[in-house]
């Protein structure tokens, strides 16, 4: 089986719970934990769409790491805006080898003869926020979703992980929507999105021949989804 949620925001080496972000946040951790030992078995595989942890350095950020560890399934990560733990790639591996935690970044995941790729991703042109300064990482994101693209397997279905939405607030066509046509991905997995407003807005279900599944945790109410093993919802 195959489970997604994103935006766990864990901060126990920080000491920072989500409490000022509402009341729905109080004890987050011990929720998504309660859920997942109920669902997740040793041979499944857990997709984390993004910010895992507030730590600032890898060394803080282990604590974050060693309750995912401490939770049944393989766990595949991406970065998100927040993840400023994860700058060497290499040192996070040498840290959590043997862990059943494994990260995305510019290359392909295969579980179960289907590809997980993905890359961060970044707010789309036209967005409210969207200045000069983001047109860089824009691009940037877009070439490393590509690169992730280009390490799949033939002939496997594509499944796309995420941290922001692959497009604006308008759903409008972006880099990432045009990558996702022409590799004929079929899932797309994000979150990063938060708040009813933005939850409403925010692409889900299918979209052209896509499925596209918002997994944030308080989207989730703190709850793993289940993701077709299939390739295809």
């Amino acid at each position: 089986m195959i489970y997604a949620i994103g935006d766990l925001h864990l901060g126990f080496s920080q000491g920072k719970t989500m409490d000022v972000f509402g009341p729905h946040w109080t004890h987050h951790p011990e929720k998504i934990k309660e859920d997942w030992l109920s669902k997740v078995q040793e041979d499944d595989l857990v997709l984390i769409a993004g910010d895992s942890s507030w730590a600032m350095t890898l060394e803080d950020g282990l604590s974050d790491l060693n309750y995912l560890r401490e939770l049944p399934g393989n766990k595949l990560l991406i970065k998100g805006n927040h993840d400023y733990w994860w700058t060497s790639l290499s040192q996070i591996k040498k840290r959590t080898s043997n862990q059943k935690l494994f990260f995305l970044q510019n290359d392909c995941f295969v579980f179960k003869n289907i590809n997980i790729c993905g890359a961060r991703g970044w707010i789309c042109p036209n967005e409210s926020a969207f200045t000069e300064n983001d047109q860089k990482i824009y691009q940037r994101e877009a070439q490393r979703l590509k690169m992730s693209l280009d390490a799949a397997e033939k002939s496997k279905p594509i499944l796309v992980l995420m941290h922001f939405p692959p497009m604006n607030e308008q759903l409008e066509e972006s880099l990432y929507t045009k990558l996702l046509k022409e590799y004929e991905v079929q899932q797309v997995i994000y979150g990063h999105v938060h708040g009813e407003i933005n939850f409403q807005n925010a692409p889900n279900g299918r979209i052209g021949n896509i499925d596209y599944h918002l997994v944030s945790a308080d989207y989730l109410n703190f709850k793993l989804t289940e993701i077709s093993s299939t390739g295809r919802n």
